[in-house]
């Protein structure tokens, strides 16, 4: 069994500026994950990048709300929203409300710096 605290996930910056605290990652923990999950968030009237993953990601937003591009596609966002981002989706997120848009991040498989690519 493996339990882990938000609060003992140590946070960072992510490269499309989004602020980050990686949860479980098979690379990083020893359990036997094809995937890897972060929280994240993002300050009102902050945009991250266009990015690019080679993996599929799914969005569960926590709290608050946004717009979330995909290519030409863009969809509103708020809490108890689900989206999923396929592989090689051109995306980014911004944030239309008044405190942090906050989201949980399944990446599958897992999250891999050489497989992320910032547009911008």
């Amino acid at each position: 069994m493996l339990k882990r605290r938000l609060a003992d996930c140590e946070e960072f910056l992510a490269g499309d500026h989004t602020v980050l605290r990686e949860l479980l990652h098979p690379a990083k923990q020893s359990v036997e994950l094809g995937y890897s999950v972060a929280y994240g968030r993002l300050a009102p009237g902050r945009r991250s990048k266009r990015h690019r993953l080679a993996s599929s990601e799914v969005y569960y937003f926590i709290a608050g709300q946004g717009r979330f591009t995909i290519g030409q596609d863009v969809c509103s966002v708020e809490g108890g929203s689900v989206l999923y981002v396929p592989p090689g989706g051109d995306q980014s997120l911004e944030n239309t409300g008044t405190y942090d848009i906050e989201f949980l991040c399944l990446v599958d498989p897992a999250w891999r710096v050489e497989d992320e690519q910032v547009l911008e």
